[in-house]
């Protein structure tokens, strides 16, 4: 039996509310259900595991980005008018991106501009959405890697795959991490190869 999504998502939530982390969500209580249903997209993206974004200028080289990507273990680094916080998101450059348009074209990153293969005027979500807006925009769009931006149009934060990921599995804990270590593997068959 599956649980019927909302219609409608609350598209406002308490000032209160807003918190880089909010674990209210895996309070034990009696009235608490650890089951999943159409109250888990509800939760806002703040309540998801999160880190600063990279920010860097348009007129910052590939290089520096794919440098700064490695460091930090990141996916991507957003791209502000001036590389910092506290400027308007301008575009986003990926792990996709290095393949795609600098790897496959045989361009050196040294040479080459942020500016020349972002992704201009990225679609990005409100800090207030809701995980399934994330979720959404992340199966419609093909998107790895969501930007948030506050109310100025700064980022806040990125949402990935795998935050969302991490969020499932905290959320359920045992019935993710007590699965056994095999899965359908018949016992005692060699294991040749990788």
């Amino acid at each position: 039996m599956s649980a019927e999504l909302p219609t409608e998502l609350p598209t406002e939530i308490d000032p209160g509310e807003t918190l880089i982390r909010d674990d209210a969500y895996f309070d034990d209580g009696p009235s608490r259900e650890r089951s999943f249903d159409a109250r888990l997209l509800s939760e806002p993206l703040t309540l998801l595991p999160s880190r600063p974004p990279l920010t860097l200028a348009p007129t910052d080289s590939v290089k520096t980005a794919m440098h700064a990507m490695r460091k930090r273990h990141r996916g991507c680094v957003l791209v502000t008018e001036d590389g910092s916080l506290r400027s308007p998101l301008s575009g986003i450059f990926t792990e996709r991106d290095v393949l795609l348009k600098i790897i496959d074209s045989g361009r050196n990153p040294v040479d080459v501009e942020l500016s020349e293969v972002m992704t201009r005027d990225p679609e990005s979500l409100p800090i207030d959405a809701r995980l399934a807006w994330a979720l959404n925009m992340m199966s419609v769009g093909g998107f790895r890697h969501v930007p948030v931006t506050n109310e100025q149009g700064w980022p806040a934060f990125i949402i990935s795959v795998r935050d969302i990921v991490e969020f499932l599995v905290e959320s359920f804990p045992a019935e993710i991490l007590n699965l056994p270590p095999d899965f359908r593997r018949e016992k005692g068959l060699p294991r040749d190869g990788a």
